[in-house]
Parts: C-alpha cells; sequence; structure tokens
C-alpha cells in the first residue's frame, strides 16, 4: 500500500466532514512534521504517523522529538496490515492502526493520552487550516497540469 492510500482510508475514518484532517505539516504549527493531523471538534489535535515499511519505522525510533508535544494530545501510529509484525519498533505511547488492503481501519492498540496537551488556539486550527487549504491548490495545479499533459479535455 502507498503513503496516500493509508491517508485516504484515515481521512474517511476520522471524519473529514467533523474534524479538520490536514496532512503533511511540516511547518506553521511550530511542533516537528506529522504526516497528517486531525484537530477535533474539542481543540485537541491528534498525530498520525503513517508508515508504510519496517525501514521507515524502524528509521523513526532515531527522531529527537518522539513525536511529543503539548500540541498533541493523541499518537497513532497507522500502517498496513500486513506490517503486524513490526510493531515491536512503535513507541509505548502510540495507538496503533492496521489498514487493511479494502482501506478498512482496525485499531489494534490504543495510544496513552498525553496529559499535558493543550487545546490549540483558534489561530494555530486558522493556521492548520490555512496549510489544508494551500494543499487544495497545490493538489489542483498538480492535477490539471497532469490531466493536460495527457491530453484529456474535459
Amino acid at each position: 500500500m502507498k503513503s496516500v492510500e493509508l491517508e485516504i482510508a484515515l481521512a474517511h475514518y476520522f471524519g473529514f466532514r467533523q474534524n479538520l484532517v490536514v496532512p503533511i505539516i511540516s511547518w506553521g504549527l511550530d511542533i516537528h512534521e506529522c504526516d497528517l493531523i486531525v484537530i477535533r471538534k474539542s481543540g485537541y489535535a491528534v498525530e498520525i504517523e503513517i508508515k508504510v515499511s519496517v525501514q521507515d519505522l524502524k528509521a523513526d525510533l532515531k527522531k529527537r522529538h518522539q513525536h511529543k508535544s503539548n500540541k498533541i494530545r493523541e499518537l497513532y501510529f497507522a500502517m498496513p496490515s500486513s506490517m503486524i509484525a513490526a510493531i515491536e519498533y512503535v513507541p509505548e505511547h502510540a495507538g496503533i492502526i492496521l489498514i487493511e488492503e479494502n482501506s478498512k481501519v482496525k485499531f489494534h492498540r490504543d495510544p496513552k493520552i498525553n496529559t499535558l496537551a493543550r487545546k490549540l488556539t483558534s489561530a494555530e486550527i486558522a493556521k492548520v487550516a490555512h496549510l489544508g487549504c494551500m494543499r487544495i491548490w497545490t493538489l489542483k495545479s498538480n492535477l490539471f497540469n497532469a490531466k493536460n499533459k495527457i491530453g484529456f479535455t474535459r
């Protein structure tokens, strides 16, 4: 499975119509890079680290930030269900989400709630929304360019 398949399955599962769900936050929130961030209606943030290979999962152990922040209340590692044998490399404080080939999301382990986490401010939530909107225009541009490159017409 490719990471985009996991992103889509997770966005549907976490309810992008009910929650703010934005992929790849690497700046603007003053935290480490997040593969997928979910801002719940409560104002608390959930980070989902997406892994598609055992090597990627092992490499994550070397990150200094260890996915800890007072802006993240819950941390999950999401991976294809075929990687279940590698869950030993997932940090103990992280929940585990397994995604099957049919995009069905299954929770394997709940995360330890970060009780030091705070709700995001209105300005921080607006920044995440802004970053998500920026992604839409980049995606539309890429789709338009790809469509024109291979000669599709509308």
